[in-house]
């Protein structure tokens, strides 16, 4: 019997619009409405050697992901829109870009399977588009700080693993 493939629609990703350093106020904006495709490059850093008897010596050090998000079509009150812009518009860069992002994935009947939120660079690429509007795509640099949680969709909130343990034991 041949397994059902999960569709696409399924994994969600969201960019905290807030760009809050402490975490404190969210507003999680899902990313999707124009993407035909969007991937979480890895990049994972692994290293082959053989050494002298011949043998492969393999060395993963870890991941460097990230994400380009085009086209992002600049739309009247989205918060997300507003804060590229100001980041593009005022040169900005280092923490002034920081911000966290959430990925989870759902079932048919929108059950969360799992949740991850990492902290992440975000990064305007360019200003400006063609006729269809304009654009403004940007680049995600996951920073690490990853932790799995649970997502409430009708007030796009994320609480980590422990937290929720915690207020599940009082």
């Amino acid at each position: 019997m041949a397994q059902k493939k999960i569709e696409r629609k399924y994994l969600m990703h969201f960019v905290d619009a807030a760009f809050d350093p402490d975490g404190a106020k969210t507003n999680y904006v899902k990313l999707g409405a124009d993407l035909e495709e969007y991937n979480e490059d890895l990049n994972p850093s692994v290293e082959s050697k053989k050494n002298i008897w011949g043998e492969t010596v393999v060395t993963h050090s870890g991941y460097e992901p990230q994400s380009e998000v085009d086209p992002y079509y600049a739309t009247e009150g989205d918060p997300l829109y507003e804060k590229l812009v100001e980041i593009a518009n005022e040169r900005k860069a280092g923490d002034s870009c920081l911000t966290t992002v959430v990925d989870l994935l759902v079932d048919s009947s929108q059950k969360v399977l799992w949740a991850y939120r990492e902290d992440a660079y975000v990064v305007p690429t360019s200003v400006g588009g063609d006729t269809s509007g304009v654009q403004i795509p940007f680049s995600i640099h996951y920073a690490g700080n990853r932790v799995k949680g649970t997502w409430t969709a009708a007030t796009k909130t994320f609480t980590a693993a422990a937290a929720a343990q915690a207020s599940a034991k009082e």
